[in-house]
């Protein structure tokens, strides 16, 4: 039998890199799955379209994590497809590096960051834990970063690591108010070759990141989404409050 056979799943951002590997896996694993977007309805509708034509279930629906009503709409329509909510990922996550946001001061890249990483966390934790917990079962899986445990170099950096330091300290705290019903766990994603890092990490750059890392070698998002469905099975029923970090060995 599948790991996630009979199972439902709620995967934030999941409409391109990480998210996106995350529901397939999860989908594969035999999870009916959520896929949830903020922006392409058409990027997540290929997503979806992909875990169907392997003989998996998914659906798309649209929130802004930053919202709370989005969120409760979220919580609401994904109950509706679904029944019981099982496992719920929380990957979605402000882009401060590209487009206008770019071009922000840091107080306003910061506003953002902890609008969408760590309050629509937390939304969606504040909107899901009290159904898993009249369940009697359920899985949070909170999305950190490897760096802001080690610590980088720059003024964007030192934004993301704060806000992601926040949904480890945040995400530890939940797993001791929600045990022993619901296992909350934190994956910390380091250096993973998505979309955004082909197109705009300058080759250079890259050859230099990766004489920090042990392996040599980028993460694929396919890494993230093997350590999302550990945490989301049987495997790691006695785990919680912990952080899996898929980086390579870099510290």
């Amino acid at each position: 039998m599948k790991r996630l056979q009979n199972r439902t799943a709620v995967v934030t951002g999941a409409s391109s890199g990480i998210g996106a590997a995350i529901a397939q896996r999860l989908a594969a694993e035999g999870a009916h799955v959520v896929v949830n977007y903020r922006r392409s309805a058409e990027r997540a509708q290929a997503i979806v379209d992909t875990i169907t034509a392997d003989g998996g279930q998914a659906q798309a629906i649209q929130a802004d994590v930053a919202d709370a009503d989005a969120v409760r709409a979220l919580v609401a329509g994904a109950q509706a497809a679904l029944g019981n909510i099982d496992i719920w990922v929380n990957n979605a996550g402000a882009d401060i590096l590209t487009g206008p946001a770019s071009e922000l001061d840091d107080a306003a890249k910061l506003e953002q960051l902890l609008s969408v990483d760590l309050r629509g966390t937390m939304e969606c934790c504040w909107a899901v834990a009290p159904l898993m917990t009249a369940a009697g079962q359920g899985v949070i899986i909170n999305t950190s970063w490897s760096q802001a445990l080690t610590g980088m170099v720059g003024r964007n950096p030192e934004l993301f690591a704060a806000v992601k330091a926040g949904i480890i300290g945040y995400s530890r705290c939940l797993a001791k108010n929600l045990a022993p019903t619901v296992r909350v766990n934190i994956i910390a994603p380091g250096w993973i070759e998505t979309e955004f890092i082909r197109d705009h990490m300058p080759d250079d750059y890259r050859a230099g990141v990766l004489e920090g890392v042990p392996l040599k070698r980028m993460g694929q998002p396919e890494d993230v989404a093997a350590a999302a469905l550990y945490l989301a099975s049987d495997d790691s029923h006695y785990l919680t409050g912990q952080i899996i970090n898929i980086n390579g060995g870099e510290s």
